[in-house]
């Protein structure tokens, strides 16, 4: 696509969750890099607090869009607000992020009132004049890849620039002796073996059940093991439950870190068990071993290049999606549900991962480059 190598300030539109956005890193990463861009990322309050620490952007610019599923969809008024102060960044080029089962036309009818000419986006149909340059979306009738490939591959169309494609959240270390003293206040020692257990989840669908939580964490106390509960403050009463149930061993840490001390942490922890949420795309994104339950939703949203185990579970009938091309992808991928995974065998894929706690994510990332291979999923 021809006209994007004068391109030095770009509108990257990626209103959606947390996980998604750190997802779009190495593409963001190949647009700043390749083109020697300004990036400014769109994106949602979800996502906004993540965006500090990706080093790709530039500027961010917050705001609700009413055609994603956020907490506070803005109204009309304030959507006319935006589009006027985006213009007053005078944007070369916008890029739309989406997944396959999104439409990018709202987005891209967005950069047209705010007089961005020249616009990159995947999408079904003809777009006609909103989208300049257009890549048909074959995804997910013809192939299915993993978010961060389909956002590389969106970017690849107008720069060929060759990029880590890793995801990466910088980290300050500093900061670690006062979040260890935070854990030791829970009663937790850092200095003996543990791991981070993440239960809360951002949709009910992708939600594990309690009684294997327990009985999982239970066992792993067993083994030996100090179970960390991290959650937001919304998630405190599930914590706070999961503590009492699961009892000596676990300690709770629901709403004790914002978003820059909840990245060191995971950074320091030997592994996360989690379900698929956005802080199973922060532990990829800091080197940290990852199991994850991983509800059969998306199948592009697996941990990426950091060594993981993924036990699919089944989304219950009445929690499935109502969006044709995700039912689609239903009725394909997941024709044949799979078996709720057990405690003993979650236990032992732990195991099988977790990595000494003297090791830290970054350290990870630079045996990682010498040793390709311990990227163990990609």
């Amino acid at each position: 696509m021809s006209g994007w190598n004068s391109v030095r300030n770009i509108l990257c539109i990626r209103p959606d969750n947390m996980g998604d956005l750190i997802m779009s890193g190495p593409a963001l990463r190949k647009l700043k890099q390749g083109l020697d861009a300004r990036i400014t990322v769109l994106t949602s309050s979800m996502a906004a607090g993540v965006t500090p620490f990706m080093p790709e952007i530039d500027d961010t610019i917050i705001f609700d869009l009413p055609w994603v599923k956020t907490a506070n969809a803005e109204g009309p008024e304030t959507l006319l607000k935006l589009i006027g102060g985006l213009k007053e960044y005078n944007f070369d080029a916008a890029v739309i992020f989406t997944v396959y089962s999104q439409n990018p036309l709202p987005s891209a009818m967005i950069a047209y009132q705010a007089g961005i000419s020249r616009v990159l986006a995947y999408c079904r149909e003809n777009p006609y004049g909103l989208i300049s340059d257009w890549v048909p979306d074959e995804e997910p009738f013809q192939y299915i890849t993993h978010q961060v490939e389909r956002d590389l591959k969106l970017a690849n169309y107008v720069c060929d620039a060759n990029i880590d494609k890793r995801l990466k959240l910088t980290v300050n270390d500093a900061d670690w002796p006062l979040i260890a003293d935070q854990l030791k206040q829970t009663g937790l020692d850092p200095d003996k073996p543990w791991l981070t257990l993440h239960a809360g989840v951002s949709e009910i669908k992708r939600q594990f059940p309690e009684r294997l939580w327990i009985e999982t964490a239970v066992q792993l106390i067993s083994q030996g093991y100090q179970v960390l509960l991290t959650g937001s403050v919304g998630e405190k009463e599930l914590i706070n439950r999961l503590q009492r149930k699961i009892g000596l061993g676990a300690y709770n840490a629901a709403g004790l870190f914002s978003i820059k001390q909840l990245i060191i942490l995971i950074c320091h922890t030997p592994l996360l068990l989690s379900v698929n949420t956005g802080v199973t795309h922060i532990a990829a994104a800091v080197g940290t071993p990852v199991v994850v339950l991983y509800a059969q939703t998306n199948p592009q949203h697996t941990p990426w290049m950091v060594p993981s185990a993924v036990m699919e579970f089944p989304v219950p009938d009445g929690l499935k999606s109502k969006n044709g091309v995700i039912r689609q992808v239903d009725d394909i991928v997941y024709s044949d549900p799979a078996p709720m995974p057990q405690p003993a065998i979650i236990v032992d894929r732990v195991i099988g991962l977790i990595r000494p706690p003297f090791v830290s994510g970054r350290q990870f990332h630079e045996i990682q480059r010498e040793n390709p291979e311990l990227s163990a999923n990609r």
